[in-house]
């Protein structure tokens, strides 16, 4: 009779599996890259943030 061989999954890298995968389920790391600047169209201040993982920007306007 021949050996069993027992099945395992194919295992996540570590950094796919932290960052990417948090991020494709939109749960980003954000980090302020500049604050108050000024946006002369809405006439408000910005802030800019980015994403540490993935480097994704958002802006947000106060």
């Amino acid at each position: 009779m021949g050996e069993v061989l027992p099945f395992r999954r194919k295992g996540i890298d570590a950094a796919q599996g932290e960052g990417l995968m948090l991020c494709q389920s939109k749960f980003h790391k954000w980090e302020i890259v500049q604050e108050k600047q000024f946006d002369v169209r809405l006439g408000k201040l910005i802030t800019l943030y980015k994403c540490k993982r993935c480097g994704v920007t958002k802006t947000e306007a106060r």
